[in-house]
């Protein structure tokens, strides 16, 4: 009986607190914190969305509690702006998350390092070294091949006439980590001649692992007392991935140190992988070039290289089959610029202002990042459309400044940014211009978001191809 007299009591204490604290103050309206777990309890999924919400109703500034951490929840673009400028490097750094222990090298990989000497080596051995704009272009025949090998599947699997069901989370996502893979190691673990199957097999079940833990909300980040129950049995598993990981990681460098593919005339310029690259500069600097820094990078590139460029394909395909007559107009725009007697290139994007635009206007309404996510080092002051492409006609670098930067901004901007418009515009206009697309059925394809780390669709993409006749004889002659 005393047990629930005490417990009225605290009850009473609490809501008298909150009418004396949150209300009549020139204060800016916050929800009001519940002991020790703060605003946990208003956080829901998808994360984006609920703090979308919050936002409409408390305002643009929102100070939040996530249990013992601390969170300013900014949603104007203006101050959005203030943050990534004027406070950037006070805002370079990143939260210290378990995951980021046990997945990123105790938190010394690029994306989970804090703002300091050994973030902007990282940064420029990635920016200048892995990539440059003259790293991507030495590898764009990687890019390529992948996307014909693309497709060459999907024209292996029509008949030519009639249309037939494709899926494409699954394929987009093998495409983008073969992309990489390649790039990286000079490998391939998806499609057909492969190597090794068992390598490949070990491969897919680390990143899905990999990508599990990651985008898997951690509530002992945010209660640290709970860390040592590991309630969710995340730590246990994250553990065990970031061996697998690691060991994984070491064997590729192994096996390119053995392959002695760095800085041999033989192999030259064209034929170095990322990994090769990263080998030369440790031969030059091996104090700092180690295996843990050069592993730690190479996990960063698979991380943030493949589910983002893969989801924003499948966003950027479901928005055009529910608007064809957009889809006519990029496909039209590839029909002059291109022609129908080559496959599109690379070097044709720039020429094609409005699938860029498409692209952009998918990137608006479905960032694969739609929670950008910095941690202050320092105290600081912080002061509806449709599906519409047309919107970034005329804008090319600023893309409506702050209201628009789908790879960040500041200093930590994703150095990936030009690899991930390549990929997505050359398979995106390829798939355009050598098939023909429509909905399954009449209705409208779902545009329900599910939940994780990105923005993945709540459905899988599905949807119904057909070879392009105006250019099926160049498919079956160039493939």
């Amino acid at each position: 009986m005393d047990f629930f007299i005490i417990l009225a009591f605290l009850v009473f204490f609490v809501l008298m607190l909150k009418h004396i604290l949150y209300q009549n103050t020139d204060k800016p309206s916050i929800p009001f914190p519940l002991p020790i777990i703060g605003h946990l309890h208003l956080i829901k999924k998808p994360l984006h969305r609920t703090l979308a919400k919050l936002s409409d109703k408390y305002g643009p500034i929102l100070f939040l509690r996530y249990g013992f951490r601390k969170v300013l929840l900014i949603s104007s673009p203006s101050v959005v702006e203030e943050c990534l400028t004027k406070n950037d490097i006070a805002f370079a750094n990143r939260p210290h998350l378990i995951v980021g222990e046990h997945l990123g090298y105790n938190c010394t990989s690029l994306v989970w390092a804090s703002y300091s000497d050994h973030w902007r080596n990282l940064r420029r051995i990635t920016a200048l070294e892995v990539l440059s704009s003259y790293r991507l272009q030495l590898l764009s025949s990687v890019r390529t091949e992948e996307v014909r090998s693309l497709v060459q599947q999907l024209f292996g699997n029509s008949d030519g006439q009639n249309f037939h069901k494709v899926e494409f989370k699954t394929m987009f996502f093998e495409l983008t980590l073969n992309v990489l893979m390649r790039m990286i190691a000079g490998k391939r673990y998806y499609g057909e001649n492969l190597e090794d199957l068992d390598e490949a097999k070990h491969f897919r079940a680390i990143v899905t692992e990999s990508f599990y833990l990651i985008g898997t909300p951690n509530l002992a980040d945010y209660l640290p007392f709970l860390r040592r129950f590991d309630l969710q049995q995340l730590e246990k598993r994250m553990v065990k991935s970031g061996k697998a990981r690691d060991s994984f990681m070491q064997k590729l460098l192994d096996e390119s140190r053995e392959k002695k593919h760095v800085a041999t005339k033989k192999d030259g310029q064209e034929k170095m992988t990322m990994i090769d690259v990263l080998l030369l500069q440790q031969n030059s600097d091996p104090e700092y070039y180690t295996d843990e820094i050069i592993k730690g990078i190479i996990a960063t590139l698979l991380t943030a290289g493949t589910d983002t460029s893969s989801l924003t394909m499948e966003w950027a395909l479901s928005l055009l089959l529910n608007h064809p007559e957009i889809l006519k107009m990029a496909r039209d725009e590839i029909d002059k610029e291109v022609g129908q007697e080559r496959f599109l290139e690379e070097s044709d994007l720039p020429k094609l202002p409005y699938l860029n635009n498409i692209i952009n206007e998918t990137l608006r309404l479905y960032p694969t990042g739609p929670v950008v996510i910095h941690e202050s080092g320092k105290d600081c002051t912080v002061g509806g459309f449709h599906f519409n492409p047309e919107r970034f006609e005329g804008i090319e670098k600023e893309k409506e400044g702050y209201k628009f930067i789908p790879f960040g901004s500041g200093r930590r901007r994703c150095p990936g940014e030009g690899l991930a418009t390549r990929i997505i515009g050359l398979t995106l206009g390829t798939l355009i211009q050598c098939f023909e697309w429509k909905r399954v059925g009449k209705e409208m394809v779902n545009m329900s978001e599910g939940t994780g780390l990105t923005l993945p669709r709540a459905y899988p993409l599905v949807a119904m191809c057909r070879p392009n006749p105006a250019i099926k004889h160049m498919i079956t002659t160039q493939i």
